[in-house]
């Protein structure tokens, strides 16, 4: 992948996320702030933004979104390489609920 390949995937990550983001602020506010992880202000801009506005945005050669796995712990219980189905699901569950406590303790 050369520059020019990897700057036009991320216009169009950008674009995808701020799409999606918008969709969902709009149909569920409160969802919304829990999967994205934004700010109520973040919310408040996205949400307001015209189709021009998200286009010029998208356009930058930076991403917008971030992982919001940040850690270890929270990796390893999402991944869990060799466990039974029964335990995927409560390791999803705890890494879920991992990542939910720390969106509250950023807002």
């Amino acid at each position: 992948m050369n520059t020019e390949q990897v700057l036009m995937e991320i216009r169009e990550a950008n674009l995808s996320y701020l799409m999606l983001a918008q969709s969902l602020i709009r149909a569920d506010r409160d969802q919304a702030l829990f999967r994205l992880g934004v700010s109520e202000d973040t919310a408040d801009v996205i949400g307001t933004l015209s189709p021009a506005q998200m286009m010029k945005i998208a356009s930058g050669n930076t991403l917008l979104c971030k992982m919001r796995v940040d850690d270890d712990l929270v990796w390893g219980l999402l991944t869990n390489h060799g466990k039974t189905a029964a335990n995927d699901g409560v390791s999803r569950l705890h890494a879920n609920i991992l990542m939910a406590g720390r969106h509250q303790e950023a807002a």
